[in-house]
């Protein structure tokens, strides 16, 4: 069935039968033909947005702030979604299709509006599961602490984390300002791109992409170690990666992030299992000497680790890591009902990750001090225990490449080839097809990267500071200072009018009037606009350095370890 949608000004939309398009995601009703929408457009129906939601949100089931962590489901149902366009066909602005036009069925705009808030349905609380189905910062954090001693490690996890809430909130507010249902906020990219165009929209979009597919070869190379461990490293260790790759595959076809909302709440417990068990399991075994390339000795903590530079910014790394989900704040917000609650799981999830993960890492390092393993839970030295805990992590982690690979798929196939190539929507039949492939291919190429380069701490640094610092720390106030310019800059311009969206502005950015007003009109915007930009500067030296550090690491590490590329021997077995 072919579907039109009318409006009093946007022009008509129309979708073939080939396209197979689902009725409640017609997405090029979005961009008008030729239109090319600017900041004060995004605003405007962004602000319209908002008042639907909050009006919405009075309707619905009050989730209270503990409500909404254990009832993770939308309290308005898919069938009342449907009856909310059941109601708007009824509100007589309707009309009947023309029986000549072969069966095609009229959409009207307010029809459009009420399916596509049907698309969103994710709570704050399940979002706040996902952001915490985590299994890459907690275990890294003894790590950490092992690279640079007690007193860094804490001062940096607290500052790191302050920053990283700061980061959030900008992006939070910055999607409110700038998404609608017309204009949906769908990424990283595309939040960037609304502020300062395509290429920085293609510049996010190609980093998230990289550490995406990066985070999960490193979790296949997590559970390749484990499951080698668990083989006694008689199992070779490329086909331990395999056996992940391919489960990899098969839980990647779940495609809707509100079912990953079940079980990302089954993985946070998962890794709260874990974490208990390999503290008590450290209190009460000895470091796993096996994996450590450190002759047997006492166990040494310090208050600071004095040595090589580089190893002590890619212990720090691995706390970048812990904090390391803002760069799909953005996609969560956007399948979210009420994306205004948003902050609710960003304040849970970094109060979580800054009590959890710090007193974590400070406890085993600890009782291993120098002869931490990262992962932490592979660093336990009895079998039995160090296998329970490793049965136990290896599902979770599962769970959140899948996650880590859902997305990624996303990303790639919405932003290059429907974009590019004009592939089918994911919503189209078609499209679902090639997103099953898709997610092969993506698992496919994550294998190569885990069985690559099998340097676990160095690779995960590499990524954090190439990827995950800017998402976090360097892109957010780079964003937001942006942002404020053009608000500031638009102060002088005439009354705006959404049917001719530039005809307002008295000037444009090849005037130096322009620029005046957007560093000068308002003296607190001011100082925070430098406050940001050297903010951005600061995180981009420290990002540099960083990742300098961690490509020594891997080159150093491929000149020593006993490890190689595509190796049946597994990094933790030091001993052969």
């Amino acid at each position: 069935m072919a579907f039109t949608i009318e409006a009093s000004v946007d022009p008509q939309v129309y979708v073939s039968e080939k396209e197979e398009r689902d009725p409640y995601v017609l997405e090029n009703y979005h961009i008008p033909d030729g239109t090319t929408p600017n900041l004060e457009t995004y605003m405007y129906y962004a602000k319209i947005q908002r008042d639907k939601e909050a009006l919405s949100a009075k309707n619905d089931t009050e989730d209270g702030l503990w409500g909404g962590l254990f009832s993770r489901k939308s309290t308005r149902s898919q069938e009342s979604d449907r009856r909310s366009v059941a109601s708007a066909n009824s509100d007589g602005k309707n009309v009947t299709p023309p029986s000549n036009e072969g069966g095609a069925a009229l959409v009207t705009a307010d029809e459009y509006r009420a399916a596509s808030g049907a698309l969103r349905t994710a709570t704050w609380g399940s979002v706040f599961y996902l952001i915490t189905t985590d299994i890459l910062g907690p275990y890294s954090t003894p790590w950490a602490f092992q690279q640079v001693g007690y007193g860094p490690g804490v001062a940096c996890f607290f500052v790191f984390g302050i920053m990283a809430a700061y980061g959030g909130f900008i992006l939070w507010r910055l999607f409110l300002k700038l998404d609608s249902e017309r204009y949906p906020v769908k990424s990283f990219g595309e939040l960037g791109q609304r502020i300062y165009g395509r290429w920085f929209g293609n510049l996010c979009n190609i980093l998230q992409s990289l550490q995406l597919v990066f985070n999960v070869g490193i979790i296949i190379l997590q559970n390749g170690q484990g499951l080698s461990q668990m083989a006694k490293f008689r199992l070779c260790f490329s086909v331990c990666n395999v056996v992940w790759t391919l489960a990899g595959m098969f839980l990647g076809q779940i495609r809707t992030l509100q079912k990953f909302g079940s079980i990302a709440n089954l993985a946070i417990w998962l890794n709260i299992t874990v974490l208990i068990m390999t503290m008590a399991f450290a209190a009460n075994s000895p470091p796993n000497y096996t994996a450590s390339t450190l002759p047997i000795g006492p166990v040494i903590t310090q208050a600071i680790n004095v040595q090589a530079f580089e190893n002590q910014l890619n212990g720090i790394m691995q706390i970048v890591f812990s904090y390391g989900g803002a760069m799909i704040f953005v996609e969560f917000m956007a399948e979210m009902r009420r994306p205004m609650d948003f902050w609710k799981a960003m304040a849970y999830s970094q109060i979580f990750i800054f009590i959890v993960y710090m007193f974590f890492g400070l406890f085993v390092y600890s009782y291993q001090g120098q002869y931490v393993v990262n992962p932490a839970n592979q660093g336990i030295s009895t079998y039995g225990l160090q296998t329970a805990g490793n049965a136990i992590s290896l599902t979770a982690g599962i769970i959140a490449a899948a996650l880590y690979g859902n997305i990624g798929v996303k990303i790639i196939y919405n932003n290059i080839f429907v974009a590019m190539f004009d592939f089918p929507k994911l919503t189209a039949t078609r499209g679902k097809y090639y997103f099953a492939l898709f997610v092969i291919v993506y698992w496919a190429i994550a294998f190569v990267i885990a069985s690559a380069i099998p340097q676990f701490s160095a690779l995960s640094s590499l990524i954090a500071a190439v990827c995950i610092f800017q998402f976090t720390y360097t892109f957010p106030p780079f964003m937001i200072m942006g942002y404020f310019l053009q608000v500031d800059a638009s102060k002088d311009d005439g009354e705006f009018d959404i049917n001719n969206p530039y005809a307002h502005r008295v000037d444009s950015w090849k005037d130096i009037s322009r620029w005046n007003r957007a560093f000068f009109s308002n003296t607190w915007h001011f100082f925070f606009a430098a406050w940001n930009f050297l903010l951005t500067l600061a995180c981009l030296a420290c990002a540099i350095l960083s990742a300098y550090s961690a490509v020594n690491t891997i080159v150093t590490a491929f000149q020593s370890s006993s490890s190689a590329a595509f190796s049946c021997h597994s990094p933790l077995d030091v001993s052969g």
